[in-house]
């Protein structure tokens, strides 16, 4: 047991003298700098993008529109325009809607905060409309008075996004 000890012990002052020296000769573990996204926006004016989201984890949807979102912060940070469609369709269906008694409890919570993130992203510049499609909400006995009014109640979301698309809008599955 004392060989163990000794051997950590060891491995640990080894591991702080390592870290001491390279802070000492101004190389610390340091993060590079941020890459940029200048090169890849040389030229572009505007972007246009048709976000398809059909998430049914409202923890794992929040992620994406965060995602979403700091991707339209990007782009204006750059100067260029964002014109950005997020449409909702299969299970990402239940957070778009105004009734909680159709969530699970235990998703309650989670789907609060992707209820307040829509609502942000739908005053957000660039931000042109939040869609649903209509086509998933029966099988899930939702109802399109239902629909939060952040979001906009489309027939069929594949023919808004192939719509958007034709437009020259980006298609982009996150």
């Amino acid at each position: 047991m004392r060989s163990v000890r000794t051997r950590a012990s060891w491995l640990v002052s080894i591991i702080t003298l390592g870290g001491a020296l390279l802070a000492a000769s101004g190389n610390a573990w340091s993060q590079p700098a941020a890459p940029s996204n200048k090169e890849a926006l040389a030229g572009v004016k505007e972007m246009k993008i048709a976000f398809d989201v059909t998430e049914g984890d409202p923890n794992v949807l929040l992620a994406k529109l965060n995602v979403i979102d700091l991707t339209r912060k990007q782009i204006l940070a750059e100067g260029v325009t964002p014109r950005f469609v997020v449409a909702f369709r299969g299970d990402a269906s239940f957070f778009t809607q105004t009734d909680q008694e159709k969530i699970k409890p235990g998703d309650r919570d989670a789907a609060a905060k992707v209820a307040a993130k829509i609502k942000e992203m739908r005053t957000a510049s660039g931000v042109e409309s939040l869609e649903q499609c209509a086509v998933p909400l029966p099988a899930r006995k939702l109802r399109n008075d239902d629909v939060m009014p952040e979001v906009k109640l489309v027939g069929n979301g594949w023919i808004s996004l192939v719509s958007h698309q034709q437009k020259g809008y980006a298609y982009i599955a996150p």
